[in-house]
């Protein structure tokens, strides 16, 4: 399917929701990253930037990536309403297509799940590469399907970290996987509904 058909899709997907006027973290982003030095870091898949404000809040500098143009723009006016327009550029890129440009101390991909076709494992060695040494990858995808969740189909098999991270292939000299499970959490979504939710974690950290 075209960039303008999943542009299309998406940016509905976001219209149908109200724009949210506080979006939170994930918390296996912040549980991976307090404590961390703050450096560049990029976000793909940034939604409506609940990611993005949280780490530009402590000091972090984001380039913040999403293939719907309503996701960016939410972002840019909430990043400019709290002041931190100077930390966060938010770019729309179709990542079946282009990349953003930079290296990176960290790289998140928070549930970068999509029902266009996606070679995900190209675009995370991508991510992969475009980290210095001693940056972390974060892909945290989902274990199990919320409730409210888009894509209701039963018959759906989430691959597990380690499979993850065998099909983006790279050489272990110079990258480590540093965590790969799949914890769980209670999640909360649309009008306040909780589920218990499993998610899958891959941390993997460029040593050379």
């Amino acid at each position: 399917m075209s960039s303008t058909n999943a542009v299309t899709f998406w940016d509905g997907v976001y219209a149908a929701r109200s724009t949210a006027a506080d979006p939170r973290p994930n918390v296996r982003l912040t549980e991976t990253v307090t404590g961390l030095p703050p450096g560049d870091v990029l976000d793909l898949g940034c939604g409506e930037g609940g990611d993005a404000l949280w780490l530009a809040g402590r000091g972090w500098h984001v380039t913040a990536v999403d293939v719907s143009a309503l996701a960016i723009e939410r972002l840019t006016g909430l990043a400019d309403s709290r002041g931190l327009g100077d930390r966060i550029v938010a770019e729309r890129h179709d990542l079946r297509e282009s990349f953003p440009d930079g290296a990176f101390d960290l790289v998140c991909a928070h549930y970068l799940h999509t029902p266009f076709d996606l070679d995900r494992a190209s675009v995370l060695r991508a991510a992969a590469h475009a980290l210095r040494p001693g940056g972390r990858l974060l892909v945290v995808d989902h274990g199990s399907t919320a409730p409210w969740s888009w894509n209701q189909d039963p018959d759906i098999r989430y691959p597990t970290p380690q499979e993850v991270a065998a099909d983006i292939g790279l050489d272990p000299a110079t990258w480590t996987v540093e965590r790969a499970d799949a914890p769980r959490r209670i999640a909360t979504g649309p009008g306040g509904r909780t589920a218990e939710v499993t998610d899958h974690v891959l941390i993997i950290r460029r040593t050379a």
